[in-house]
């Protein structure tokens, strides 16, 4: 460890945050302490799961903190005896003043977005949806109001015609590791100053809501760019979801992957299947082709292989 970097309370909870928690130990600070969730059980046999953060913190033999209240006396006696320079927030809670004002250089957070665009639980998602072509991630200190502290470090990045959530997702978490080292040097060392985000009058500020299950059905009446961006943008997770019936009958699909076609093939949300193979979506002026999708209930499969077990004919788009 070198004496001169600052020593570190970290917080978050999924893959994320373990890329930035892995940077700082890589990089030679003291993790006095990392907070994550609480353990909880998953799958059908109700499972304690352990979240990636806590994992990476076992194997490298770090002070593990998880409170179920961020209020709790305990915690916070817990966080004030640990005497940290810093606390780094990656993909964790909102925090209470007592804890975000605790440490003597500041709470940071990494944001996956190029603030003050995009503030809110989803940016990666919102940014691809709304057909953005260049993104990025911040610091920033944490302070009353969620996203909107004083600005420290930003790095900027394209998002590629061919990107979905996922892949942007890992792009952002590499770049948001490197930044996340950088910040707490600079703050260590006293060459980093904060700046308050500023806003152009003409700038419209696009925000990033936590995305709900209605927020995720196709409306297969839009453009079919819109269409487009919006599997992408919720792929891998949560998904894109839409409905087939038929009679009494309703399957839900979640579509994982799509290709543009300029030419109309029918009206809005019409159904069509060429060369046996291909299944093809008609929107608002243009045409989608499923490449890939998930039934209810089942795995992922190409369009083809769909086909083969499935007969879209007498089935309708709800």
């Amino acid at each position: 460890m070198t004496e001169s970097l600052p020593r570190i309370v970290f917080m978050g909870t999924p893959e994320f945050a373990v890329a930035s928690l892995r940077a700082l130990h890589n990089a030679g600070h003291c993790i006095e302490a990392v907070v994550t969730a609480t353990d909880k059980p998953a799958g059908r046999g109700r499972k304690i799961i352990f979240s990636p953060v806590k994992e990476y913190a076992l194997e490298h033999g770090f002070k593990i903190l998880q409170p179920e209240k961020l209020r709790d006396p305990d915690f916070i006696a817990a966080l004030k005896d640990l005497e940290a320079d810093i606390f780094v927030v990656v993909a964790f809670r909102m925090l209470p003043e007592e804890v975000w004002s605790m440490p003597r250089l500041g709470t940071f957070n990494l944001h996956a977005s190029l603030l003050p665009q995009y503030r809110g639980a989803a940016p990666i998602n919102h940014a691809i949806i709304n057909g953005e072509t260049r993104t990025g991630v911040t610091t920033f200190l944490i302070d009353r109001e969620i996203d909107t502290g004083m600005l420290l470090l930003s790095r900027e990045t394209s998002i590629n015609q061919d990107d979905n959530a996922g892949s942007l997702h890992d792009r952002l978490m590499k770049l948001g590791a490197a930044l996340v080292v950088e910040t707490a040097a600079g703050l260590g060392n006293g060459s980093l100053k904060p700046v308050p985000q500023k806003v152009n009058p003409d700038e419209i500020i696009k925000p990033a809501p936590k995305i709900f299950p209605a927020d995720n059905v196709v409306d297969w009446k839009k453009p079919v760019v819109k269409v487009h961006n919006m599997v992408r943008g919720l792929t891998p997770s949560p998904g894109a979801a839409t409905m087939l019936r038929k009679g009494d009958k309703v399957i839900r699909l979640k579509i994982i992957a799509t290709r543009i076609i300029n030419e109309i093939t029918g009206e809005p949300a019409t159904i069509k299947v060429k060369d046996k193979s291909r299944l093809l979506i008609s929107c608002a002026d243009g045409t989608i082709e499923i490449l890939s999708l998930i039934p209810e209930g089942r795995k992922l499969m190409t369009a083809s292989e769909f086909l083969r077990g499935f007969d879209v004919s007498g089935w309708e788009l709800i």
